[in-house]
């Protein structure tokens, strides 16, 4: 239908027809490729998933929509009544033409398409003369309102009987605007039809103006865009809930990082024992997060000393992540703490820790390590349950230590027994425990991974080259502290000097 100003101004020759066609072309294979990349976001259970899904969705809508307008501007629109005519007549007429390839000439997609209810054939004209009173719908505008062509089109006093009560002002604001003020129209307001189906309408206009410029009559064109604005809302309600779980998730982050700096040793550099004399265990720790994750884990590592002189050393990893890792860490922690300053050793030790995880009303898996150290004697006695053996460098060579037997805490019930192994150390050897995170690679399970333990060994002439156990740390994180770790991890380094 054409829109001019004035009743007697000839209307526009649409664009060169091959240029729009190219349009199409481009708008087609754009489709096709959206269409792909959206049946590989077909897991919708995670909300980022279900946020691209949405905006494949929104994009696919507008896509569709841009093909419908591309197909109008090169074709134009049929003119409602010359339409009916042929109608009545039994002719095809311009709407229903189709090339070799099937697609119809409105819009530029296949007819197929055009069955299945998409964008496409859901423009549809009208025009109001005020002069004659008459009234002319192309056939989409029927179909739109689910109103039936036998029923004639509706005037501007019916038409507010189909429109939502809310949008009902907004209708007559934009009709009132457009028929006495001479403004166009452009806006939206949402209908009832006939079937009962809610349908949300996109209307834009102008009025027609006669020689004395006052109006003669009132032309529009109606685009159903429901199935746009809903993929829109899905579009946001998707990005909300993203936005919700990822405030969630920094909320959490936050709540772990508080829980697990207040519960692990304060030290972040070298400590000596006291007790022990300035030279009889030199000591260093540090937590590397994990790089594929940014939940917090269950990972610990502590450096105790004892009243009787000994000192405490042990690092380990409970399942999980986020605050209730972290909380049974600290509960852990705390029970291995007290057993350790009641003097318990560390196989009667694990046992206990066992036990404790056992009754957990929320049960999980961990693994650690105990070691118990007297600088008297250069003693260590220690003990693991599931995990990575500590790591002894002497003369520039590094070596696991023979591990003695024991299963992961909180995979057996009470009773479970736990063996102790003792080594004496001699001054200048560099002890090393740490967690399996550091060492496992992706997809790897439980337990150290041997690739990852040799490039720890590898490391011995840097440790021998040392200057301190800070040194040897520093050194570690160099070498790993850039891996994509699957999991968080800990460390310890405690050197071991001559007694003064």
């Amino acid at each position: 239908m054409p829109s001019p100003l004035f009743a007697d101004r000839p209307s526009q020759q649409p664009p060169e027809r091959g240029a729009v066609d190219a349009l199409i072309s481009q708008t087609r294979r754009l489709r096709g490729e959206l269409d792909a990349v959206r049946r590989d976001t077909a897991d919708e259970t995670d909300p980022q998933v279900r946020w691209q899904r949405a905006l494949c969705d929104l994009a696919v809508h507008q896509l569709d929509d841009l093909g419908a307008q591309l197909g109008q501007l090169r074709d134009g629109v049929p003119d409602a009544p010359e339409s009916a005519r042929h109608e009545a007549e039994g002719e095809t007429g311009d709407g229903d033409r189709s090339d070799a390839s099937g697609a119809r000439p409105e819009d530029g997609r296949p007819s197929d398409e055009r069955e299945t209810g998409s964008l496409l054939n859901r423009v549809g004209s009208a025009e109001w003369n005020l002069l004659t009173d008459e009234v002319s719908w192309s056939d989409e505008l029927f179909r739109i309102f689910g109103r039936s062509p036998e029923a004639g089109p509706m005037t501007l006093d019916e038409l507010p009987s189909m429109v939502f009560t809310e949008d009902q002002s907004l209708l007559t604001q934009l009709l009132t605007g457009c028929l006495i003020d001479g403004k166009p129209i452009d806006g939206e307001f949402r209908i009832v039809r006939t079937d009962g189906r809610v349908r949300t309408l996109h209307m834009v206009g102008e009025p027609v103006l006669d020689g004395d410029g006052c109006t003669a009559s009132m032309w529009a064109v109606l685009r159903d865009v429901s199935e746009l604005r809903r993929s829109e809302r899905a579009v946001r309600e998707s990005r909300d809930s993203l936005l919700r779980r990822q405030e969630a998730e920094q909320t959490e982050h936050r709540m772990a990082v508080e829980l697990q700096e207040a519960v692990l040793p304060p030290w972040r550099g070298p400590l000596r024992l006291a007790r022990g004399g300035p030279a009889a265990l030199d000591l260093a720790g540090h937590y590397l997060p994990s790089r594929t994750s940014r939940r917090v884990g269950g990972d610990w590592y502590d450096v105790l000393e004892l009243p009787d002189g000994t000192a405490l050393l042990t690092v380990g990893d409970l399942t999980g992540h986020g605050v209730p890792a972290t909380s049974a860490m600290a509960m852990l922690l705390g029970a291995l703490r007290g057993l350790a300053v009641a003097g318990i050793r560390p196989g009667a030790l694990m046992g206990h820790l066992n036990q404790l995880i056992d009754a957990s009303a929320q049960p999980a898996l961990g693994s650690a390590v105990c070691c118990r150290y007297d600088p008297a004697t250069r003693t260590l006695t220690w003990a693991q349950a599931g995990h990575p053996a500590p790591l002894l460098f002497r003369d520039g060579a590094g070596r696991a230590l023979p591990r003695p037997e024991g299963v992961l805490l909180g995979a057996t019930a009470s009773g479970a027994a736990y063996e102790q192994a003792e080594v004496r150390l001699r001054p200048g050897d560099l002890l090393l425990l740490h967690t399996d995170g550091l060492t496992r690679a992706a997809g790897g399970g439980l337990g150290a991974d041997t690739p990852g333990t040799e490039r720890l060994l590898r490391l011995a002439p840097r440790f021998a080259r040392a200057r301190d156990a800070q040194d040897c740390v520093r050194s570690l994180v160099e070498e790993f502290g850039d891996s994509a770790r699957v999991d968080d991890a800990c460390v310890v380094a405690a050197r071991v000097g001559d007694l003064p």
